[in-house]
């Protein structure tokens, strides 16, 4: 894997040296504008100067739109194949007849897919800074189906209203005939769709890193030049026979660790990586590409690790977690604490009875209840990081359009 693309390498080590007029260039004065340039993109940011980023997100929404619309106008015959499926699509969906239950059918589930594979999508694409769904919406699922398991003895919950409401069955099973097992079962379509959209999310590193290495052309991505400084300093520092010691915070060590598994095992190195919670998974995507991995071993080494092992992993955590056993210990131990203990237990088991009441039909009976407070503290804190998300992405464009003028500028003095 590591020879591949060799002459890449040879041409990207060649544009390093040269300018366009021929003339051989400082490294370290080129680093040095590179690190400016950074500095100063990284200080366009909504609170620090508000009108210059609205204004550069803007332009760069501008530009990207006009590129897809020239993308478009250069592939009319996909576009009219597109909008040909689509109103045959829409005149099935709205036509009157006997295929209408399977078309419901093909909604409900379609519309189920794709909300999970979304959020997975979110939460590990390039955006800024990934939206963590898993937290804020997986998780928290998973939990409720485990409480409500426990609580009704059964997971054959009535559809509708679920899964956007969980309420227990009119036959209720018997007292320890929930296992881990079935758990796993009831969630496991949103988790693999969860699983499956990030997986789809790390597939833009890999090919920016994979276009980058076969036009031998410098990539508008700073994780990308990270990695390629990474690479030279790790070649000297094996050159020295420092090896890893040369780096010494451990984020350098770990990220370079990280590469040299991904280079050397291939494709169960990209498994092993895929497999666990690792931060540093974008790294795996950005040496793929630059490797010349091929798609699929990089693709289905990813979907493997994600969409199967890591989220067995993650589901099986969360299950045991919210266990009922668990739960109770767990609420025993935080009214143990002294002195504030009963206080702060209070409003964990207000909220686990009213969750109770809910699953039996009762949250309507008798006087509305007052709206829990650990309820608001997780509805305003998915709204926070909803909205930090966005504010992330404006952000990262119009600092992308900075880098736009930024490059220009350079290439005029090129020019001069």
């Amino acid at each position: 894997m590591a020879e591949n693309g060799k002459n890449c390498d040879q041409r990207r080590v060649a544009m390093n040296k040269e300018q366009h007029n021929g003339n051989f260039t400082d490294p370290s004065s080129v680093n040095e504008k590179k690190r400016r340039d950074r500095e100063e993109r990284q200080n366009i940011v909504l609170w620090r100067q508000p009108l210059i980023t609205l204004q550069y997100f803007s332009l760069e929404t501008l530009v990207i739109l006009k590129e897809w619309t020239s993308k478009l106008w250069h592939r009319q015959s996909i576009v009219v194949s597109f909008l040909l499926l689509l109103a045959v699509l829409v005149a099935t969906y709205y036509v009157e007849g006997a295929h209408q239950q399977y078309v419901q059918r093909i909604e409900k589930q379609f519309l189920l897919y794709a909300y999970w594979i979304g959020l997975g999508i979110l939460s590990s694409v390039g955006l800024g800074t990934g939206l963590h769904t898993f937290l804020l919406y997986l998780g928290p699922h998973i939990a409720s189906v485990t409480l409500a398991a426990y609580e009704c003895n059964s997971v054959n919950f009535p559809e509708p209203p679920y899964p956007d409401q969980i309420i227990c069955p009119d036959e209720e099973g018997t007292e320890g005939t929930i296992s881990l097992w079935s758990i796993i079962s009831k969630v496991r379509i949103e988790a693999c769709m969860w699983g499956i959209g990030t997986a789809i999310g790390e597939l833009p590193p890999y090919f920016m890193a994979r276009a980058a290495r076969l036009s031998g052309a410098e990539p508008d991505d700073e994780e990308y030049q990270e990695f390629e400084e990474m690479l030279e300093h790790a070649e000297s520092a094996q050159g020295s026979n420092l090896g890893p010691r040369a780096f010494e915070d451990f984020p350098s060590r770990a990220k370079l660790a990280v590469q040299r598994l991904v280079q050397k095992v291939g494709f169960f190195g990209i498994l092993a990586c895929a497999s666990i919670p690792n931060p540093l998974f974008d790294l795996a995507g950005i040496t793929c590409g630059h490797f010349l991995v091929p798609f699929w071993t990089f693709f289905g080494a990813t979907l493997i690790g994600k969409a199967i092992i890591k989220m067995h992993i993650q589901k099986i955590f969360v299950i045991i977690t919210f266990s009922k056993h668990i739960v109770e210990q767990m609420v025993a131990f935080i009214g143990a604490v002294p002195g504030i203990g009963p206080s702060l237990q209070k409003p964990f088991q207000e909220y686990l009875e009213a969750q109770r009441q809910k699953l039996h039909h009762r949250s309507e009976a008798g006087a509305p209840q007052g709206e829990n407070w650990l309820s608001w503290m997780f509805e305003k804190l998915v709204v926070v990081m909803v909205c930090y998300f966005v504010l992330s992405i404006i952000n990262s464009m119009a600092q992308s359009y900075a880098k736009r003028i930024q490059q220009r500028l350079n290439s005029e003095e090129k020019t001069k």
